[in-house]
């Protein structure tokens, strides 16, 4: 679906627009499209298995798979990273901070797996970017913040688009739909670490936030992580 001229939300299984197994929701994060004049830039690849449903809702919107760039990478779990090897076939560049980047080469229990029965396939990323760095993909300039805490991995992303300010948040803010926070099973999850960057990211003023899971933010996202940072002060101290 298009969430904003030229950017679009084209995976995720809570909102419907994947299907991974029957009765299974949480398999498959988000993944989102921005079109430039250079190519295709991709958050978040998801579990892989969902790839082709992936391709057909870009076709329906008059993007070709084949003008994949770049594949910009929140964080290293299954259900956002698995398709990183697929898309790896076919030539897409990956971004992501070092600690996504270790993890994904490895496919160990840092990328969850065992949490979905299913086997990670290893890949390389192409491009580490660090905390703060700003970077440029296909003319359009991207801020990293790390925010770990959910994984030890997870990144959000900012960039301006259309006068307003964006973040691809990826886990560190839970979906509307289910809780504050990320997943807690993570093997590297850690709450003192998380309470951190959810002071970091409370600091933060965007127009958008767009998450792993469920729902865009389009009013004042800053409140949304707020709330979560209120709730793991209370919850985890």
């Amino acid at each position: 679906m298009q969430v904003l001229n030229n950017i679009f939300q084209v995976g995720g299984d809570i909102n419907g627009l994947t299907f991974d197994e029957p009765g299974a929701l949480w398999n498959d994060g988000n993944s989102y499209v921005i079109q430039t004049d250079q190519g295709l830039i991709m958050i978040d690849c998801g579990c892989g298995d969902t790839m082709e449903q992936i391709f057909d809702n870009m076709l329906y919107w008059g993007l070709d798979p084949e003008d994949l760039h770049y594949c910009v990478l929140t964080h290293p779990h299954f259900d956002h990273a698995a398709g990183g090897h697929l898309l790896k076939k076919r030539g897409v560049l990956f971004v992501s901070i070092a600690e996504t980047a270790d993890a994904v080469s490895t496919g160990d229990e840092r990328c969850c797996g065992y949490l979905y029965h299913k086997k990670f396939v290893p890949f390389t990323v192409d491009r580490i970017v660090k905390d703060g760095e700003r970077f440029e993909l296909c003319g359009i300039t991207f801020t990293a913040m790390h925010l770990p805490g959910h994984s030890m991995g997870c990144t959000a992303y900012f960039l301006n688009w259309e006068n307003r300010r964006l973040v691809f948040s990826g886990d560190v803010i839970g979906t509307l739909l289910a809780g504050d926070f990320g997943w807690s099973g993570s093997i590297d999850f850690n709450k003192p670490v998380y309470i951190k960057s959810l002071q970091k990211f409370a600091r933060e003023d965007t127009d958008i936030m767009l998450p792993g899971h469920g729902m865009i933010y389009f009013y004042k996202p800053r409140r949304r992580v707020e709330e979560a940072l209120n709730s793991a002060l209370m919850q985890w101290r």
